[in-house]
């Protein structure tokens, strides 16, 4: 484990929640249009906390995204600006936390606070770690020739280089294995 587990899901949340911006992945459309899309992706990684299950959030979640791809936009210096200013704008409070399956966690917002708040403030924590433990290499654009979707190497020996939601590392492999036949023949 390279992080703490609430840190490697938030991560993984983030990524995730990026990725369901459209055109990311060749063909892919926007993947958070209704409210029980957001339902599904909340579900897949044990958001617990307040849901409105409305409109409004789902369009605040929506937004979130732009934002949290800034994350793998920027270097890790000014990627420090960016978690400073999410944390101040929620005004958050570190605190220990256990619930459902969860051991003792961090939360920096009451469980009742608006889900984009709670997301905003969850993901500027995970931040902290990746900056402060100087992992920020780990973050990473999927290097097919035709996704832009985000990714966290999570790996030990730092070699994930495709994503998972386009079947990128299959693709390229085919593609390369094609090349090389093509230059015996």
């Amino acid at each position: 484990m390279v992080f703490t587990y609430d840190t490697e899901a938030t991560l993984a949340f983030a990524s995730a929640l990026v990725n369901t911006l459209g055109g990311i992945s060749a063909g892919n459309p926007d993947g958070l249009t209704e409210i029980g899309e957001l339902e599904v992706i909340l579900d897949e990684h044990d958001y617990s906390g307040r849901r409105d299950r409305d409109r409004a959030e789902l369009d605040e979640v929506r937004a979130l995204r732009d934002e949290f791809r800034r994350f793998w936009e920027l270097d890790r210096d000014t990627a420090v600006d960016l978690v400073n200013r999410m944390l101040r704008d929620a005004r958050a409070l570190p605190q220990l936390v256990r619930h459902g399956d969860w051991d003792w966690h961090l939360h920096a917002t009451e469980s009742d606070a608006p889900l984009a708040t709670r997301m905003r403030v969850e993901v500027a924590m995970a931040f902290i770690d990746v900056i402060r433990s100087d992992e920020y290499d780990r973050l990473r654009v999927c290097e097919a020739s035709d996704c832009d979707a985000v990714l966290v190497d999570l790996s030990r020996n730092r070699s994930k280089r495709y994503c998972d939601i386009g079947n990128c590392g299959n693709r390229m492999n085919v593609i390369a294995y094609r090349a090389r036949q093509a230059g015996e023949g």
